[in-house]
């Protein structure tokens, strides 16, 4: 990606400090989503970053990655895959349990979501500590999936998360500390 979008990019996130609590800066997406050439250079860049890869689908986690993901699917004019989660989807599911900071969650995906053997990129607005796109890489995988890789807009580098997800290309088009 070059350095003018990235700019236009980051200057389209807000920071809202001490939310959702004291100590956390928030990278709120919601100003460069209704910036027209900012969503826009988002997926350019996302699309230019995975460009060469083999992906049948384009898995977005709930709810920002529904974003990001179903626009970048479009795009790519390849499918897309909701990661919801639990209790959110009407069919059969699969789901992966996770642990967060205090307690677990649950994802879920459509049992018939993609074909076995099927190339899925993981598409979210952010990359912090790894747990969720992890999860969501094991559940895929366990539907009989072939991770394609990952792709953010923002990545949190000094938390980590790149480590959970080793071994799998990871896209991301700016980086912030925390």
């Amino acid at each position: 990606m070059d350095s003018g979008a990235a700019a236009i990019i980051k200057e389209s996130i807000r920071i809202i400090e001490d939310y959702p609590k004291k100590g956390i800066s928030f990278k709120d997406i919601t100003p460069l989503l209704k910036d027209g050439n900012g969503f826009r250079a988002c997926i350019d860049g996302l699309e230019k970053g995975i460009a060469g890869k083999r992906i049948d689908y384009v898995a977005g986690i709930e709810a920002r990655g529904f974003i990001i993901g179903s626009a970048l699917a479009y795009a790519m004019g390849i499918g897309f895959v909701p990661i919801r989660k639990k209790g959110k989807l009407p069919y059969r599911t699969v789901r992966r349990e996770y642990p967060l900071e205090y307690g677990n969650d649950t994802i879920e995906m459509h049992v018939d979501a993609f074909e076995k053997g099927s190339s899925v990129l993981i598409a979210d607005d952010l990359l912090a500590t790894g747990g969720t796109a992890r999860a969501a890489s094991e559940l895929i995988a366990e539907a009989g999936g072939k991770i394609a890789g990952f792709a953010f807009i923002v990545e949190l580098t000094g938390l980590n998360g790149r480590e959970k997800l080793a071994g799998h290309e990871i896209v991301s088009l700016v980086q912030y500390q925390y």
